[in-house]
This record gives C-alpha cells, structure tokens and sequence, in this order.
C-alpha cells in the first residue's frame, strides 16, 4: 500500500521534497521510498507532536512523524532511512522521556500511539495438568494504565510489575526497565516479560524470547531504544487483588529507615508487603515539600511534636501496601498489618493509611497529575535525576545530597528505597550497582509556572553536581534512564559491559539508525 500523505499535513511542498531529497527518491517516489500504510506528518505538524518531551527542556525539530498501522510500517520507516545518507529513527511512546531521548532532529520519529490496539490477547504459559502463568499479548504503543483497566475488569488478572506513573507505554519502560514498589518481589516490568515482537536497526520484524532469538530478546530488554523497536510483548500476569491497605510510617533517622526498609525487601513473599516504596520530605510546614506531603487522607494531620528533639533537616517515610480480597474479614487484614509493622521502628505516632480498590492505588499518580496540569506545572520543564546507588554508599550519598543539596525540597517527590538484584536479569542490558541490594532514588523536580531559564538551568547544573560528585568519591551508581553527551561517559556507565552492548550495537543495528536522541552512538554513513 501507498504512503498516506494528505496535503493538510504539510507546512508546504518543500517539507515533503526535504524528504525526498533525503531519502533519494522523486517526487513521484514517496510512496516507495517510505512503503507504509499510516500517516506521515511534516515540517510544523511534525515538531508539534514530537519537537520536546515531558522533559520540556530540549525542543528539536524531526524531518517527519510516522503514525504507523503496524510492525511493517515501523520497519518500512527503519527501512527508508537505511536507504538515506543520513536519516535516524526514534520510537516516541507517550513523550515521556526527561532529555530528549524519544527525539530525532532532522531524522523520524514513530509515533507508536497509533499502535495501541493492535494486541490484547490473553492467554497461559504451558504449565502442570494443561494450564500455567497467565500472561497477556499487548501492543508497544498500548498504556499501562489501558493495560491495567482491561486485564482486571475483564479478567480479573493484573500485570506483577509497575512503575508509579501508568501513562507510560509497554515498549517505553521495557526498553528502560519498569521500576516499582512491586518490583523488590518480582523484579522490573524487564523480568516480567517472556516474548516480544520487535523491528531491528536492520529493518526486520522478529519475534524473540529466552529460547528464540535470544540475544536480541535480552539486548532490546532494557536497551534503551538501541537496538529495536518493540511492537508487541508478552507481559506476565497474576490474579489481582480486590483491595489494598495503603500505609505511610515517618522515620527521623535514615539508618532506621534504611534498617527497616532492607528488612521488608529482604523478606520471603508471604513475609511483607506486597508493596516497599520510600521517600524524603523536607522537616517543615512546606506544603509542596514537607510535613503536608505524606497524609493519606484530608482527615489526617502530621503532628510534628511527635517527632524526636533530634530530628534534622529532613525526614524519611515507608510507603507499604499489603493486597487483600474483598472476602478477606477486617480483623484478618489488620493482623496481618500489625504483625509486620509491629516489626518497624518508625516514630509513634506518625502512622497513616486508608483502604482503597487496587486499581485506584495502582492510579495514584494519576491524580496528581490532574492536580499539576491544573496549577500548570505539569507543562512546565521537568529536571529529573534518577539512580541507582549501591547499599554501601546510600549512607554518604543521604549525607550529601538529601541533607546538604536539596535539604530544602525539589519542589516534587524524592523517592528512595531499596531493590534487589537478584530479580533482576543480568543477560538484559541494563546495568547495576554491585552489591544484591541497591537503591532507587529519584529526584523528581516541578518547576512552578513562569519560572525563568536561568532557574531551570540551575536545577540542571544542580543534577550535574550530584553525578560528579558520585563519580569524584567513588560512589557505585549507575543513572535510571542515563543520558550523556560524552562517549567516555557512556564507556563509565556500561562499563565491563560496555563491549557487549557495542557488539550488540553491530548486530542488531550497525547504521545506528534507532534513537538518537540518547547520543550513544552516531549515525554511520
């Protein structure tokens, strides 16, 4: 079928003879040149759909937008720029991405909304006696959040692993990884995944899992976009609960927090909760930054005098969730809170929860993202700093970074809590803090409406700070979705695997086509 390229797309004729000109092809040969069946849009169109991210701190502007129908198209377009001197393919989920990592200046980007209803089909792995795990086939383009809605009100099955934020799509968090509170149980969303269909650099469509195609599978899980574009993936599900008992408990130590926290991941699964996040507030009335923060309910309140003389400049809390049925009695539930909380040293009296459906705890964050599109920070640039830091040194990166350089708040969450490395997957790309447990700490700023450049530019000098001082002392991290500008540094992120993800590199795209905008390799002429 012919491209579909209607004139209302085009800012003028000379944005579909640009592509042309790249691509080497007539006017009368677009249709052959890109061999796809969706949409193409161009020149102003173009940058309107995928000229900035959610990051809203790099604005670039793509050749074309593809709106594909399906995997043939997506390979057609990887096909297309194969057949330029200089053309680049991006895969652009739900735009969410901090520095530009879903753009390609000048080159296309794929814009895989489009794509979210292709797969939904639920199934069993072969298992004992004829059935086994349930899992469900689900486009790359689909949300989690659509993935989560459809499994547990039509199945009443539920993925194991999340992120916190469900407006993400499946191909987005498995090219990164998928992290969670669920994610000290089962791993990331990348070990919870058991086949994909996926476009290569190459331009094939492949399907690969453990046992077919198995270097790719593990290459693009985790592969931040390098080495293939995943339409559909076979995610792992599990029968979902009816309820959750949502707890926050507050801490004026870290090494308690921390003690408690490594004690609960560390449990077997019937052991803990079914859910460990944490994070640092501010010790303060702020009420973006501190005390404010952590109720549960509009009837709870944060009683300071219930903090110790000792407390300091910042203060930690435990975020825990415990599932239960709707047939499960109250008496029962609660036992089983108390017999784990009556393990914890937080502080007395600074404990709050609230019952509420699963689904509603899963879409927490949804609400406030309501609430920042209101007040209009949700629009607003976002310069975020997520890590990974080795057990051994979260004790001197909390000394450094919670209590000297954002002691007063990053105007959003700064999440810290602990993962385990052994449900994670060393055969995928990914790369971690030695050490089996490590932790996840994200520095999730807000900047508030009108805020000049110059103030934005601080907080991305602060980040910068950070990572060279991690690197200055030796601090065994690694950076959650990792952007770079430097060679070098990418050599110092991978490092004795740096090789391995190169050779990757050769096999499964050695134009270095996919996604640019992470500046880990250059296009090949």
């Amino acid at each position: 079928m012919i491209a579909y390229i209607e004139p209302y797309f085009l800012d003028n004729e000379s944005d579909a003879a640009s592509i042309l000109n790249v691509t080497g092809k007539s006017s009368d040969g677009v249709s052959e040149s890109l061999n796809i069946q969706g949409e193409i849009f161009c020149g102003g169109a173009a940058a309107d759909i995928a000229g900035k991210d959610f990051g809203g701190m790099n604005c670039v502007k793509p050749l074309a937008v593809v709106r594909p129908v399906g995997a043939e198209d997506i390979a057609g377009a990887v096909r297309a720029a194969l057949s330029s001197d200089k053309l680049t393919v991006a895969a652009r989920g739900n735009g969410h991405s901090i520095n530009g990592q879903s753009m390609a200046e000048g080159g296309l980007v794929v814009d895989m909304r489009s794509t979210a209803e292709n797969h939904f089909e639920v199934g069993f792995l072969a298992g004992d006696g004829g059935s086994g795990t349930a899992f469900v086939d689900v486009s790359g383009g689909a949300l989690w959040e659509t993935l989560l809605k459809r499994c547990v009100s039509e199945y009443g099955l539920a993925p194991r692993s999340w992120t916190d934020y469900l407006g993400l799509t499946v191909g987005g968090t498995l090219s990164n990884a998928g992290v969670s509170g669920q994610a000290f149980r089962y791993g990331p969303q990348t070990s919870n995944v058991t086949e994909l269909d996926v476009v290569t650099g190459n331009g094939d469509v492949v399907t690969c899992s453990e046992m077919e195609n198995s270097e790719l599978f593990f290459s693009v899980l985790g592969g931040l976009g390098q080495f293939g574009i995943i339409t559909r993936a076979r995610v792992l599900l599990q029968p979902a609960p009816d309820m959750v008992r949502w707890i926050r408990i507050v801490y004026a130590e870290f090494d308690e927090f921390t003690r408690d926290a490594e004690w609960l991941v560390s449990q077997k699964d019937e052991s803990s909760f079914d859910y460990v996040e944490g994070f640092v507030f501010v010790n303060g009335d702020d009420p973006v930054n501190g005390w404010p923060t952590v109720p549960l309910h509009p009837d709870q309140d944060f009683d300071p005098t219930r903090l110790p003389q000792s407390s300091g400049s910042v203060l930690y809390c435990l975020e825990l969730a415990l599932h239960y049925r709707d047939s499960d009695s109250n008496s029962s539930v609660d036992k089983r809170v108390e017999r784990l909380i009556g393990r914890l040293r937080f502080d007395e009296g600074l404990r709050f929860e609230v019952d509420l459906p699963y689904v509603d705890f899963l879409l927490r964050v949804k609400r406030s993202e309501e609430i920042a599109k209101v007040n209009g920070t949700w629009e607003t640039p976002h310069p975020w700093l997520n890590l990974f830091v080795s057990k051994r040194d979260i004790g001197d990166f909390e000394q450094k970074v919670f209590k000297e350089l954002v002691k007063n708040g990053v105007g959003g969450p700064m999440l810290v809590y602990p993962l385990l490395r052994s449900r994670w997957d060393d055969r995928t790309s990914v790369v971690l803090p030695e050490g089996e447990i490590f932790y996840i700490v994200a520095l999730l700023r807000f900047v508030p409406p009108g805020a000049k450049a110059s103030s934005v530019d601080k907080l991305v000098a602060q980040n910068q700070e950070i990572v060279q001082w991690c690197v200055k002392n030796g601090i065994d991290f690694k950076l959650y979705l990792p952007h770079y500008k430097s060679r070098e540094e990418w050599i110092r992120h991978f490092g004795n695997r740096w090789s391995r993800f190169v050779d990757r590199k050769a096999m499964f795209d050695p134009m270095a086509i996919l996604s640019p905008g992470q500046k880990v390799f250059n296009r090949a002429l």
